[in-house]
This record gives C-alpha cells, sequence and structure tokens, in this order.
C-alpha cells in the first residue's frame, strides 16, 4: 500500500485547463484548506502548469495527482495518477503499478467488478461515478446515483473518491454514503467564488 494512502479523504479538487486560470484556481482552493488537487488536461498538458501546480501543493502540504499521464508523474514529482478506463489497457496496469513504485494509482470504476479488479491490479484508490449527470465529462455515462455508489464502494476494501455532478446541494448525501473523497470540478471552476465555495464544501464534509 502506498504510504499518502492515509491523506486520501475529504475534498478532492480537479483543476483542468479548461479554467480561466487554472493556477489562481488552484491557488484559491488550497488556500481555502484543500488538500487534494488533480491536474486534468484532456488536450494537452502544460509542463508549465504542472510544475507550477507541483510547487503549489508543495506549500500546502497537499497531494498532487495527474490525470492520464502516469509516465510524466516522475518528471513533475507527482504523488500519483488517476487512469480513466480509456487510458491504459488492463493488461498494463500491473507494470503502470510498478513503474509508479510508492506513488498513487488511482482508478476509474462504474461496476463492482471493476472494483475489484483495481483492489487486485494494486490501485491506491478509486473513482466511482458519474453518481449524477456531469456536463463536465462527456464520455461520463449515465449517472450510477447513490445507490450505484454504495454498490461499487461496498466491493471493494480501497478509498473511493464520488465523482459527477456533486455540488454543495448534494454533497451530504454523498458524505452520508460512507465514501473517502468527494472529486469536484464545475463546484470550483464554475463558482464566482471559488474561495467561499472551497469552503462550504470542506465545511460540509465530516471531519
Amino acid at each position: 500500500m502506498t504510504a499518502a494512502v492515509h491523506r486520501l479523504r475529504g475534498i478532492y479538487a480537479i483543476v483542468g485547463e479548461e479554467a480561466t486560470d487554472p493556477l489562481a484556481l488552484a491557488r484559491t482552493i488550497l488556500e481555502a484548506g484543500v488538500r487534494i488537487v488533480q491536474y486534468r488536461a484532456k488536450d494537452r498538458m502544460s509542463e508549465q502548469h504542472a510544475r507550477a501546480l507541483r510547487a503549489l501543493t508543495y506549500e500546502r502540504k497537499a497531494l498532487f495527482i495527474l490525470n492520464d499521464e502516469w509516465p510524466a508523474v516522475e518528471e513533475f514529482d507527482a504523488d500519483g495518477v488517476h487512469l480513466g478506463p480509456d487510458d491504459a489497457a488492463s493488461a498494463e496496469l500491473p507494470a503502470i503499478r510498478k513503474r509508479l513504485q510508492g506513488r498513487i494509482l488511482g482508478l476509474s470504476c462504474g461496476t463492482e467488478n471493476e472494483a475489484r479488479a483495481a483492489q487486485r491490479v494494486g490501485a491506491d484508490y478509486i473513482g466511482v461515478g458519474s453518481v449524477y449527470a456531469t456536463s463536465s465529462k462527456t464520455d461520463a455515462g449515465e449517472p450510477i446515483g447513490i445507490s450505484g455508489l454504495r454498490r461499487v464502494a461496498a466491493a471493494t476494501a480501497l478509498p473511493v473518491a464520488a465523482v459527477g455532478g456533486i455540488t454543495v446541494h448534494n454533497l451530504a448525501e454523498v458524505a452520508a454514503s460512507g465514501v473517502a473523497m468527494a472529486a469536484l470540478l464545475s463546484a470550483f471552476s464554475t463558482s464566482p467564488n471559488p474561495a467561499a465555495a472551497a469552503r462550504e464544501l470542506l465545511d460540509l464534509w465530516p471531519a
């Protein structure tokens, strides 16, 4: 088990290149108290942004996770990587786990079988969803709802990050499911006041 697994809890912020200013957004979220930040760049990752985000997360003693780009984890000294079902073939995952050594490996799962498979290959956590309808990820599929989230989470002992359509209005329902984390993107990037949004989300999540 990766040493940083005990830090996988609470609000998990996803910061994407679609944000007007990803660095300013990340800084605001971190200053508000969020301690997990994933950098997502679906078209092309910015080396400048990746290095700056690593520096910002170091300053705040926060985890820095890359989305998809597992070969770049060492280059940017990221704490880990999150992979979706299309980012690596199942047969590649054991080799990726080995290459990551002590860094975090997170895998997206939508079914109980996928959750069990993630645990077998040595994932450190799973992202489960989409819990609610979301426009942030065009390939998210049909929402699985809280019942689906509970069902998939129950299939593994790994920490679970609920993802997809989570807002301040439904966060309490997500927290009540017993998952370790709630991953959010639009709740920050579309908010007129990301700092206030982050503080409200942190206040709503159980200690």
